[in-house]
């Protein structure tokens, strides 16, 4: 059945790209932790959704394994803390590895490759209000963003950063012996503005280096993500 589930998985990888009916590509965060011995499969599952245009997937790398062995050293507790976040947005007690969070709602838990991909195609088929733009400027990023319609609670815009690719030799822990490979590693994510959409947003920001950066406007809680975009 797991060879099944694989082949179906690679098919689905490899069928043409489309973006959500609004042209939104769909954000796919992976928790994880290199300290977790079912992780592989699904790090492996990111770097191929990285191929895509139409999803843009983000490893954020947890700390709450680091005892049992191996501290992660792409570990930040504040990816913890916006797990736990999403956790209690969901009425949830408990946090795992891995985890993935589509579209800032859909919850998979555990190597669960179909179920990904069904709840990344029903986000495709999602509307957004919102049109969001980024454009680099040797140092700085300016986020353009419009709304047909105002919130009644304001969204927020954070930008995030993250290195391409890495490989990582694992010394210690239950992946102990092993190099891994990780794509997409989230090594910064902050809040940048508060809008209410009934104005256009226009931010510009000084980034350091030349590493990939992605735009979210999402509902507060966290909540549903409603546009993204990104400079690779």
């Amino acid at each position: 059945m797991r060879q099944f589930i694989t082949v179906l998985m690679a098919a689905w990888l490899a069928m043409p790209t489309q973006a959500r009916a609004d042209g939104v590509p769909v954000v796919v965060e992976l928790f994880t932790s290199q300290g977790c011995s079912s992780c592989p499969p699904a790090d492996k599952l990111i770097a191929e959704l990285a191929k895509r245009d139409d999803v843009i997937p983000l490893a954020l790398h947890v700390d709450y394994w680091d005892y049992i062995g191996w501290k992660d050293v792409f570990a930040d507790p504040a990816y913890t803390k916006r797990q736990k976040a999403y956790a209690r947005a969901a009425g949830e007690r408990s946090v795992y590895t891995p985890q993935m969070v589509v579209g800032g709602e859909d919850h998979v838990v555990g190597y669960r490759p179909m179920e990904l991909a069904r709840y990344i195609e029903s986000h495709h088929a999602m509307d957004s209000p919102v049109t969001l733009t980024l454009e680099r400027s040797g140092d700085e990023v300016t986020v353009r963003a419009t709304s047909t319609t105002a919130f009644d609670k304001a969204v927020v815009l954070q930008i995030v950063r993250y290195t391409p690719s890495e490989e990582v030799e694992i010394k210690r822990g239950e992946n102990a012996g092993r190099t891994l490979a990780y794509t997409n590693i989230v090594d910064a994510w902050k809040a940048v503005a508060q809008w209410d959409g009934a104005e256009p947003l226009i931010v510009t920001l000084k980034i350091e280096g030349a590493r990939p950066i992605v735009a979210i406007i999402q509902k507060t809680g966290p909540g549903p993500i409603l546009a993204a975009a990104q400079l690779r």
